[in-house]
Parts: structure tokens; C-alpha cells; sequence
């Protein structure tokens, strides 16, 4: 499942850097890490979904190389946002 429009739209309103800014690196992050968060909860309860848990897989490896690309650009961006997203790294 995907996410709402109106999550979609406080996602590029928080982490854009205009209005209609949803193609940026820390939006389409943002975005993953959303539908990544949902897509855990759902494997917590449907463990032998093997589709979800490839889609899953892709969206991971998919946001890590957003962050790569973010990282390699500005290092304290990339800081910033891992820790506004609540991520490990």
C-alpha cells in the first residue's frame, strides 16, 4: 500500500526545500522511510508474504542509495536527516 496524499504532501512540506519540491533526495527518503516503516509492521504479521518482503528489500537498498547520494553531496545534510528521520546510521 502506499502512502496518503496528505502524508505525502506534510513529507515534501517538511523536507523539501519549497512547496511543490517532491523530487529531492531527502523527500523521496523521507517518502521511503514511510512506506519502508509501514511494510515492517505488515511483515511482523504476515511473515510468509514473499512479495512484500522483496518490495520491502528494494525499498531499503533503493534509500540507501539515496543517503549515499546525499552523504557524498553534504555531509552534515545527511546528518541532519537521519536524525530528523530516526534512522540508525
Amino acid at each position: 500500500m502506499s502512502i496518503s496524499k496528505e502524508r505525502k504532501a506534510e513529507l515534501v512540506s517538511e523536507f523539501g526545500k519549497s512547496s511543490g519540491d517532491s523530487g529531492s533526495a531527502a523527500v523521496q527518503v523521507a517518502i521511503l522511510t514511510d512506506r519502508i516503516l509501514y511494510l515492517t509492521e505488515h511483515m511482523k504479521t504476515h511473515k510468509k508474504d514473499f512479495a512484500s518482503r522483496r518490495g520491502l528489500l528494494k525499498m531499503v537498498g533503493q534509500r540507501r542509495h539515496l543517503l549515499d547520494y546525499i552523504r557524498k553531496g553534504d555531509e552534515q545534510a545527511y546528518r541532519d536527516l537521519i536524525a530528523k528521520l530516526g534512522l540508525r546510521r
